[in-house]
C-alpha cells in the first residue's frame, strides 16, 4: 500500500511507477523490478554490496532478499514526498515489510528509502537509491 502526504496532479507518472514496484517486491517479481531500475543505477543498500554500482550487480542484492524469504512480501510505502522537475524526480519515504524467513523466522521491519527517478526515452527508472534501517523504531 503506497500512502502519500499529497498528491499534487504532476506526480502521478512517478506515483504510478512506485505502486509497480511496490507490487514487485510483494510477489517477488526480480524482473518487474529490474524493470524500474536504470542499467547504470548507483545505490546504497542495507545489504552487502553497500555500494552497487549497476542494475545488474542490485539485481543480486534483490535476489537473496527473495530467495531468503518464503512466499509473498508485504511491502508498504509510508509518508511519501515527492519532489520534481521535467527529468528528475526525489522521492522519499519509510518502508515497512513483513513476511516470514526460510528459517521460519517472522520478519517485521522498517526501512528508509530515498530515490532519485531520471527520465529518459519517456520512462521515468531509478537513477540512484538510497536504503537504510533505523537503529531504532
Amino acid at each position: 500500500m503506497l500512502t502519500s502526504l499529497k498528491r499534487p496532479k504532476e506526480d502521478t507518472a512517478i506515483q504510478d511507477r512506485l505502486e509497480s514496484l511496490a507490487h514487485a517486491i510483494r510477489d517477488k517479481d526480480i524482473d518487474a523490478v529490474m524493470a524500474h531500475y536504470a542499467p547504470d543505477v548507483v545505490v546504497f543498500d542495507v545489504m552487502p554490496p553497500l555500494d552497487v554500482q549497476s542494475a545488474a550487480d542490485y539485481r543480486k542484492n534483490f535476489e537473496r532478499w527473495f530467495s531468503s524469504m518464503i512466499g509473498p512480501i508485504d511491502y508498504e510505502m509510508n509518508g511519501l514526498r515527492i519532489s520534481m522537475s521535467e527529468s528528475h524526480a526525489f522521492c522519499h519515504f519509510v518502508g515497512h515489510v513483513i513476511g516470514t524467513r526460510k528459517s521460519g523466522e517472522k520478519a517485521d521491519y522498517w526501512v528508509r528509502v530515498t530515490s532519485c527517478f531520471q527520465k529518459a526515452n519517456g520512462q521515468w527508472l531509478v537513477g540512484h537509491e538510497h536504503v537504510s534501517m533505523p537503529t531504532t523504531q
